[in-house]
C-alpha cells in the first residue's frame, strides 16, 4: 500500500493516539469518570491512530482518495 499520511497528519495521529490511550488506561484505573465499557473502544482507537502514524498508510484515506503525503521532488500526483 502506498503511503498517504503526511508528516503533520502523523503528528496529530500520534498526539490523539496518546490521549486516547491515556484515557483508556485512566478509565480502567478509575481515574477518569467514564463507563468501563468505553475503555476497550478508546484503546482500539488509540492503537489504530498510532498504527496508521507508524506505517504512514490509512485504509480509510485510501478508500476516500485522500492523500496528505507530499509528492516527491520532480513528480506530480
Amino acid at each position: 500500500m502506498q503511503q498517504n499520511v503526511g508528516a503533520a497528519d502523523k503528528r496529530v495521529r500520534i498526539a490523539l493516539g496518546a490521549v486516547l490511550g491515556i484515557a483508556s488506561l485512566g478509565t480502567l484505573g478509575g481515574a477518569v469518570p467514564l463507563p468501563e465499557l468505553l475503555a476497550p473502544v478508546l484503546g482500539v482507537a488509540a492503537l489504530l491512530m498510532l498504527g496508521t502514524a507508524a506505517t504512514g498508510t490509512c485504509g480509510l484515506y485510501a478508500l476516500l482518495g485522500v492523500d496528505t503525503c507530499p509528492a516527491p521532488a520532480g513528480e506530480s500526483r
